[in-house]
């Protein structure tokens, strides 16, 4: 009898132990994300193609960008190839849970609803969300876009915000798949105005000598994380890890320098 109490008590123990260790994440042994991406020696990259200076094609139609340009230095320390793969935003979840690509690097603003449905790294850099309009027009405030059009990229952190602020219920709301479309459409006159992000805003104006107007107003300051898939925690740290080596020999600011004239990255 004494035998079968004693066998109970250390029954109850394992449990005890077992059930410890998953709360705390130490039983977890299944994660080969790291593992998996250095033995196929390739680090699989999606992004926004139509997103500069982010990720974009140049005149010549190579892929390039900030983000491009920081992968491209984490994957040469990993020892492994950038594969940088063009989707479509508005389904980069479904591109990234189907195992196509093992991370979307591309400008990804932090929000709840992507905390829940990926695994996300340490910000990186920070982004306002705010309006263009034509530089010529008589729009110079956010009450001058009463019962006018604006148009936002669909999928994006800018379309949430937007949608979720009293001001869009002053005007008409209009979606494309990218934000070139968008101001393109603004020089067009098809559109009011555009709701999008500061990072890309201010690099089109001023690499495309566009005659378009930024409003002083400022819907929200984001941040900006990489999205990784759920439970792939290692990869995500070995990359956030290089990030951090990156910012102490100084190639971060290196490569900030490079597309923006200052340090833009907030990695600590």
């Amino acid at each position: 009898m004494k035998k079968n109490v004693s066998a109970m008590k250390t029954v109850r123990i394992m449990i005890a132990v077992l059930t410890a260790l998953s709360l705390c994440g130490c039983a977890k042994t299944d994660d080969d994300s790291l593992d998996k991406v250095k033995s196929e020696g390739k680090l699989v990259l999606g992004f926004d193609e139509y997103y500069p200076p982010m990720g974009f094609r140049d005149e010549e139609g190579n892929i390039t960008g900030f983000d491009i340009d920081l992968a491209a230095e984490v994957c040469r320390r990993m020892g492994v190839e950038l594969v940088p793969k063009p989707i479509n935003w508005d389904s980069k979840e479904n591109e990234l849970n189907s195992g196509s690509i093992d991370c979307i690097w591309n400008g990804l603003s932090v929000s709840a609803e992507r905390a829940e449905s990926m695994n996300l790294s340490k910000p990186y850099m920070n982004n306002d969300l705010i309006f263009v309009v034509k530089g010529a027009g008589r729009i110079r405030s956010v009450a001058d876009l009463k019962g006018r059009t604006v148009g936002t990229q669909k999928g994006s952190s800018s379309e949430t915000v937007l949608n979720a602020s009293d001001l869009s219920r002053s005007f008409s709301v209009v979606y494309e798949d990218d934000n070139v479309t968008l101001l393109e459409k603004l020089e067009e006159g098809t559109v009011d105005a555009v709701f999008l992000d500061s990072i890309f805003a201010y690099y089109y104006i001023s690499r495309n000598d566009k005659e378009l107007y930024i409003l002083p107003t400022v819907l929200e300051t984001e941040k900006i994380a990489i999205g990784f898939r759920k439970g792939d925690d290692r990869l995500r740290d070995g990359v956030q890890e290089i990030l951090h080596q990156m910012n102490s020999d100084g190639t971060l600011k290196k490569i900030s320098d490079e597309w923006f004239d200052t340090d833009v990255t907030t990695v600590r």
